[in-house]
């Protein structure tokens, strides 16, 4: 399990408070994934004591961390062998997400 610093709780207990979860996601189980709705991201403790996304939040396939890919003429997500269109809902949802997730991240710690 991650130890966190009083800084990377405060942050915890904001992710929270905006309906933030955090979920089990192979292979990164004993990372720190953290998930709204259909989306999800991995998050890494930095040295200042703070988090950070280790890469772009992606959009949930069958429970996994979902590649967003063009197919054709549209857009999909894949995981494995499955995919989902990226419907205008579900990239809305990701930028949702994203942006939410930036805004927190991005807070000051409470002195």
């Amino acid at each position: 399990m991650v130890e966190l610093t009083p800084q990377q709780m405060q942050t915890m207990e904001r992710l929270f408070a905006a309906g933030f979860r955090p979920i089990a996601i192979p292979p990164y189980e004993s990372a720190l994934c953290m998930k709204k709705g259909d989306c999800a991201v991995v998050l890494a403790a930095v040295p200042n004591g703070g988090l950070k996304m280790l890469a772009p939040p992606s959009y949930l396939v069958s429970g996994n961390l979902g590649v967003k890919l063009k197919r054709g003429s549209g857009e999909v997500f894949v995981w494995k062998k499955k995919e989902i269109d990226a419907t205008p809902e579900r990239l809305s949802e990701l930028e949702s997400f994203r942006r939410e997730l930036s805004e927190i991240l991005e807070l000051p710690a409470n002195q």
